[in-house]
């Protein structure tokens, strides 16, 4: 009988009762900086466009400032960046979690 426990730590950062932070938001960030928009980056994550916008929705409306900033589409595209703040939000959170790990 193998007796070995391991033990996780998940940081979750709450805006009310929302999750205006965590480790699911975090990869979604590194996502849409990777490939430029917030499809793209939720069909990298195997996840629907819908789920990927109300996560990005979530955390624009919990911080002071937006996290992810948007181009609407056109004949040119359109896309989603990283914004300062969601970067510096971005780093903040990799540290905790790199300090915790």
């Amino acid at each position: 009988m193998d007796t070995a426990l391991s033990l996780k730590i998940m940081i979750r950062l709450y805006c009310g009762d929302e999750i205006a932070m965590g480790p699911g938001k975090a990869d979604l960030l590194d996502a849409i900086a990777a490939h430029g928009s917030i499809s793209a980056a939720g069909r990298a994550m195997d996840m629907s466009y819908r789920r990927a916008w109300l996560l990005v929705d979530t955390m624009n409306r919990c911080w002071s400032e937006p996290l992810v900033a948007t181009t609407p589409g056109s004949a040119h595209g359109g896309g989603a960046r990283i914004t300062p703040m969601g970067e510096q939000v971005l780093a903040h959170y990799r540290g905790l979690q790199a300090a915790l790990h």
